[in-house]
């Protein structure tokens, strides 16, 4: 009885740890266009509503999920205060939420270039550099359904079916 339960154990810890790995990489796949949203609504926010970054920032927190929401969020809070230019506030913010986001070094040096250009220049150019930034984010996007298509199935019956063999050899 005592084997049965805790090959039942083995089996349920390893599948899920399968279904927690592909979960990952959906959510890297929704993360990035939820982050295309959020660059679309700051080049809308910034060429047809002339919002301020801040006012901007603000918006798309309050539209967007977390853990981008925090972002933009922390974001806003960093220039409202004013001790930080926009390029530090926007890589500070990045660093603080990257942990919990499901996005790889890829995404990461992408919206790392982007901060750098982020409020240094005219609302032209300011929309120039965001098509540029969305143009770099859908290439990861594709990369990230092309991932998941490939690994989602295979990650799930892995976690399963390495179960199944460690219950086998312990048995």
């Amino acid at each position: 009885m005592m084997k049965l339960i805790g090959a039942f154990l083995i089996i349920i810890t390893t599948t899920w740890a399968g279904f927690e790995a592909a979960k990952h990489l959906s959510q890297r796949t929704r993360q990035l266009r939820q982050l295309k949203v959020a660059f679309q609504s700051l080049e809308a926010e910034i060429m047809y509503g002339h919002t301020s970054l801040i006012v901007a920032s603000q918006n798309i927190s309050k539209q967007m999920p977390k853990p981008l929401s925090t972002f933009f969020e922390q974001f806003s809070k960093k220039l409202l205060k004013g001790r930080t230019n926009v390029k530090d506030a926007w890589e500070e913010s990045l660093k603080e939420i990257w942990r919990s986001t499901a996005l790889k070094q890829g995404e990461y040096e992408v919206l790392k270039q982007f901060g750098e250009t982020l409020g240094k220049h005219d609302r032209i150019s300011q929309q120039k550099h965001i098509k540029l930034a969305l143009t770099h984010l859908e290439r990861e996007e594709m990369d990230a359904v092309d991932r998941q298509n490939r690994y989602e199935k295979m990650v799930k019956s892995l976690g399963v079916l390495s179960g199944l063999l460690l219950v086998i050899l312990l048995m």
